[in-house]
């Protein structure tokens, strides 16, 4: 059984130090280098979600953008009625985004959580195909700013449901993902465009006739050659708990295990300085839902207590009771 976090227990796991063995490719950490448990630390005042507000809503104002297509981005954007919720820049939202009755054994104290699919990934109204996605983004600073210094060690955890393997999507590749916008530093010191490292759920389809069983996995983007790779394989559907922190020293850290209990170093999967880059400031976080855009839905995807953290305390954030798997939540 893992150990629940509590704020009290910050020092647990401030900075945990990893070990010389850990490789992070062409950029290689020093030896004892700086690592951040997701979690660690305070929560971001305006940023995140908890989906009890039972009028919880989402304005879409369609048709949505598809810029990244046909460079179109269809203003007005789509937004929810709390603020935190928007439709991304380059892609539009899910054709579903609706706050439902949290599934089957989620968060004590959890009468809510979020459900987004789509049916139409690419253009609006067009359903030809190739595989296309759509984003769903959440603030991740502070009210009044636009993003977190990585000095402040801040970093993104979340729990996503993963329905049962039949009401998947049948189709190969990412059907999920959990992303965040940073930007950095590259390898010459110039400031870096927007970057977007993240975990991604990738399933593929049993086939019968070749006698070959499904298969579900989790990826990260992404290596220092900018590759995408896997990382874990998923036994179980149910309730995941996923995160992603952002060290001082531009790494990049990516975490997650089944359940619902708190992360721990235990649950480290990686770390790397994605694209050669040295990561400065974390700006939004957001989710990908995937589908062949072929006119039939995708796998339908639900989440819960998305929420942001930094591990160094600064008038930005403030201090509440650190909710853990075994707390109840407050409405």
């Amino acid at each position: 059984m893992r150990r629940n976090l509590h704020a009290g227990q910050l020092a647990r796991h401030l900075f945990v130090m990893a070990s010389a063995a850990v490789v992070v490719g062409a950029a290689a950490a020093p030896a004892m280098a700086q690592r951040i448990v997701p979690g660690t630390g305070t929560i971001v005042d305006g940023a995140g979600d908890d989906f009890e507000d039972e009028e919880w809503s989402y304005t879409f104002n369609n048709p949505k953008g598809s810029k990244d297509i046909d460079g179109n981005r269809r203003k007005p954007s789509g937004y929810s009625a709390n603020g935190r919720w928007y439709e991304g820049p380059d892609r539009g939202h899910p054709d579903v985004i609706r706050r439902v009755p949290t599934p089957p054994d989620g968060l004590p104290g959890s009468t809510g959580a979020l459900l987004f699919a789509s049916r139409m990934t690419g253009v609006p109204n067009k359903t030809r195909g190739p595989r296309a996605q759509d984003d769903l983004f959440m603030h991740a600073s502070p009210r009044g700013s636009n993003a977190i210094s990585v000095s402040q060690g801040p970093s993104a955890v979340v729990r996503v449901w993963l329905p049962p393997w039949e009401d998947w999507e049948p189709r190969h590749g990412s059907t999920f993902g959990f992303r965040t916008t940073v930007r950095g530093l590259t390898a010459d010191g110039k400031d870096s465009e927007p970057y977007w490292p993240g975990i991604f759920i990738n399933y593929a389809p049993g086939s019968e006739r070749r006698n070959r069983s499904a298969r579900t996995t989790l990826a990260v983007r992404a290596r220092e050659s900018g590759q995408d790779y896997t990382v874990m394989n998923v036994e179980q559907d149910g309730w995941w708990t996923m995160g992603m922190s952002f060290s001082p020293d531009g790494r990049i850290h990516y975490y997650a295990h089944p359940g619902l209990d708190d992360l721990t170093e235990s649950d480290h999967l990686a770390s790397h300085y994605p694209y050669n880059f040295r990561c400065k400031q974390l700006k939004s976080v957001f989710f990908d839902v995937f589908n062949q855009n072929d006119g039939n839905w995708s796998t339908g995807w639900i989440i819960d207590d998305p929420t942001v953290y930094v591990a160094r305390q600064a008038q930005v954030a403030r201090q509440p009771q650190r909710r853990s798997s075994g707390q109840r939540r407050s409405r």
